[in-house]
């Protein structure tokens, strides 16, 4: 929110400058995130006349004006805008003045004639984005003033970050009120006299949804003139607070909801059939807004209908089918209380948020609707004329504000300092909340516009901010702070980060919300919903990291990346009713860690030592069995999201830990893919599990090796017949010198049949204590050979 220094100070104005404001504004907990002069850096820009108007010579769309600056002669500058006019004063760029971007004025020829100068729109400026014509300047601007004195140019504006419980700081006045509260200096409140009522015209108006609309206040106000200019100070404030200006009419709306936090809506009345009713929509209703989008309605948005459709979406933009226009002669006017839960989360729905909607989600002041009525009505009858009629005003309810207490001593022990009950009382008053003392307790009872006093530690922290942060003392911790063992069998999370960016991948941190048609097409999982989610593509919790890390890929594609090497560590999030609540589970929703890996392009960077491939499935592979070990294997299996046949499931130990596999190409082709990515991801907890080393004695004899080739039938994997190599030596006595196996070989082929094929593995046979003979190495190779028929119905390959 955008709040220009010179609105705000004339509510209340502290004796600080500016920066002093911004800095205690941000310590009272509204974040001043940036304060900039009202207009961009520019310099030689002055207040000019035009006194003549007369065609270009030589072009049918320039003007060659005479203008005055004020130095005593008239300047010769050539002018292309439409709306150049004799007469009429607008800033002059002299020459050697430099405008925004650093564009420099010099005297030019254009077509002919010499241009000593330029005349300025708003938008060459960075006044504003209106390009359609020369800004024109109030008549009694002082000829030759330079423009940034004149029009105050060098103003500061604060733009501040709010968070969502400061609803009642949504305004200006509402930020003036903080700041007179943690500076003691006078609020000036504004006065809302009644506005004259010249005419008895009335509009029924019914409220057929309470809990949607609590209160409904409306008026009449017949003659106005839509063509009435906006008066520039209003102007001026509304660009500054970042609103374009758009007509009158509009434009006092906007200043209302701006000065006083308060959404109006200005109809046409002459478009009204019969009279008003607010209700929920119903099944099958569609409105055209505002901006041109026509939304289907849902039974759970709040609608204003008259006795023909919808015109305007609750609390969130009217429809275009009664707004005001350059026709527009009578006008009925709303300010109306809407239940926040009944606007929240709308217009999102319909993808776009408006500055109405972003205040009543939070909550408006429901006791103030027919006041700022009164305000809005006198500022059109003063601008746009017209005879306004009374107010109606219909009450369904009004929230209540229960009292909350606070225990002097529990606010001392939460903000650590010893507060007298007399501070806290003058917090209190500073910030007008009516509070009466009670024994050791105060009991507030919050004002209508503060929806965010509910709890004890609501105005514990009211106390302290008001009280002040930076007056909290820095004391050391008064407990020794000792490092705890870390076990060796187990890592570090960030241990295993820096093993994995070891393997040359770059860790990338992902939203967990995603969008939910790419989330199940990639886990066929079938993805927990947001309520209230805050992007139309951001609508689910992740069920699995590639979604995010695939999003990344295309975005660095897009530079012009050609080898991109991701990982992720974090949560999904898993719908399972078995999961109970406790201090880090959600009821229902398992939220397991997992480590995510991306490789797409080249195996290695481009070089002279090796020869470009593509990485593949094995590269990917040997990653993983970095990190894990010999406990990690994969089998052969079939995901959704990966590409039949390059696929696999992957175990440590004997648990499934996770996926392995090249990009499904239905899914490469959707996502307009160069090449398709390998992706796999694992679960967290077994990787931070490792093995600790266990002293063997080193045998000072030689070993004995042998090569054993078996045919099996071609489904089993070289894994099942290491596995049962390993049981053999494990079981059979006689095999228990065997202390390394290893695969070299695989043939299929001429000698074997269609459905078998032949491995052929080293074995390594070694004991401490003396050289093994020849008959004890036949023996263990016999007793492998021999369960190996037994279990796999394995025989030995003979012959070549």
């Amino acid at each position: 929110m955008r709040v220009p220094e010179s609105w705000l100070r004339s509510f209340a104005s502290p004796d600080w400058t500016s920066e002093e404001i911004a800095d205690r504004l941000t310590m009272a907990g509204l974040e001043v995130e940036e304060a900039s002069a009202a207009a961009p850096p520019f310099h030689g820009v002055v207040v000019a006349e035009v006194r003549s108007v007369a065609r270009h010579p030589n072009a049918d769309k320039l003007s060659v004006c005479e203008v005055d600056v004020g130095d005593g002669a008239l300047r010769t500058i050539v002018c292309g805008a439409p709306n150049v006019a004799a007469g009429m004063r607008v800033p002059c760029a002299l020459p050697g003045a430099e405008l925004p971007g650093g564009f420099a004025i010099k005297p030019v020829k254009m077509r002919g004639v010499e241009s000593q100068g330029m005349l300025c729109s708003a938008r060459e400026l960075g006044l504003s984005e209106d390009h359609s014509g020369l800004m024109a300047l109030e008549g009694d601007s002082a000829l030759g003033a330079d423009l940034r004195g004149a029009l105050g140019l060098d103003e500061l504006v604060y733009t501040l970050k709010l968070t969502p419980n400061l609803a009642h700081c949504m305004s200006v006045y509402g930020v003036a009120r903080e700041l007179s509260a943690i500076s003691g200096a006078p609020l000036r409140e504004p006065a809302f006299e009644p506005a004259a009522v010249g005419i008895d015209d009335r509009l029924p108006v019914r409220v057929a949804a309470p809990d949607l609309c609590g209160r409904f206040s409306g008026r009449v106000i017949r003659g106005v003139d839509p063509r009435a200019p906006t008066p520039g100070w209003m102007r001026q404030r509304l660009e500054r607070a970042g609103q374009r200006s758009i007509s009158a009419l509009v434009d006092i709306s906007n200043y209302v909801m701006l000065e006083l936090g308060r959404p109006t809506h200005v109809f046409d009345l002459d478009r009204i059939e019969g009279g008003l009713e607010v209700r929920w929509a119903r099944e099958g209703e569609r409105l055209k807004l505002l901006n041109g989008q026509t939304v289907d309605l849902a039974p759970d948005v709040g609608v204003i209908a008259d006795a023909r459709q919808v015109e305007s979406l609750a609390g969130i933009m009217g429809g275009d089918s009664t707004a005001v226009s350059d026709a527009t002669r009578n006008v009925y006017v709303e300010a109306a209380f809407w239940w926040p839960r009944a606007i929240a989360g709308r217009s999102r729905r319909y993808n776009f948020a408006t500055d109405a909607g972003a205040r009543f989600e939070r909550g408006v002041d429901a006791a103030t609707t027919v006041a700022h009525l009164e305000y809005i009505t006198r500022l059109i009858l003063e601008i746009c004329g017209g005879r306004a009629g009374p107010v109606d005003d219909t009450v369904t309810a009004l929230p209540a504000r229960e009292p909350v207490s606070l225990r002097v001593d529990r606010a001392c022990k939460v903000i650590g300092v010893d507060i007298p009950a007399a501070e806290i009382a003058a917090v209190f008053e500073r910030l007008r909340l009516p509070a009466r003392r009670e024994g050791g307790r105060f009991v507030v009872t919050p004002p209508s516009y503060r929806f965010d006093l509910q709890i004890e530690e609501d105005l514990i922290e009211e106390v302290v901010r008001v009280w002040g942060y930076e007056r909290l003392p820095l004391r050391p911790p008064r407990s020794g702070a000792s490092m705890r063992p870390m076990p060796e069998g187990r890592r570090t999370i960030g241990a295993l980060k820096r093993q994995v960016a070891a393997r040359d991948y770059q860790e990338a941190i992902h939203y967990s919300f995603v969008a939910g048609a790419l989330d199940r097409r990639l886990s066929g999982l079938d993805p927990i919903r947001l309520l209230n989610p805050i992007a139309a593509q951001m609508d689910v919790m992740r069920t699995t990291l590639w979604g995010g890390m695939l999003e990344t890929l295309r975005a660095n594609l897009n530079r012009k990346a050609s080898r991109v090497r991701l990982f992720e560590l974090g949560r999904v999030f898993l719908a399972d009713p078995s999961v109970v609540a406790g201090p880090q589970q959600v009821q229902g929703v398992a939220q397991p860690r997992r480590v995510g890996l991306l490789a797409y392009g080249p195996q290695l960077d481009e070089q002279w030592g090796a020869s470009a491939r593509r990485v593949d499935f094995h590269d990917v592979k040997g990653d993983l069995e970095a990190l894990a070990g010999p406990a990690l294997k994969v089998e052969p299996a079939a995901h959704p999201a990966l590409h039949p046949g390059r696929s696999a499931r992957v175990l440590i130990g004997d648990a499934v830990a996770g996926w392995l596999g090249e990009l499904h190409p239905a899914l490469v082709q959707e996502l307009e893919l160069p090449l398709p990515p390998i992706v796999a991801e694992i679960d967290l907890e077994p990787l931070l599990e490792r093995s600790v080393p266990v002293y063997e004695e080193v045998s000072k004899f030689p070993p004995v090796i042998r090569d054993l080739s078996i045919v099996i039938e071609s489904e089993r994997s070289a894994a099942e017949v290491l596995a049962e190599i390993a049981l053999a030596v494990a079981d059979e006595p006689a095999a228990q010198v065997v202390k390394n196996v290893k695969l070299f070989d695989e043939y299929r082929g001429k000698g074997l049949e269609n459905k078998e094929k032949s491995l052929a593995f080293r074995l390594w046979m070694q004991d401490t204590r003396r050289t093994l003979s020849e008959a004890e190495a036949a023996g263990a190779v016999d007793a492998i050979v021999a369960r190996l028929e037994r279990t796999i119905r394995a025989r030995l390959r003979t012959g070549g």
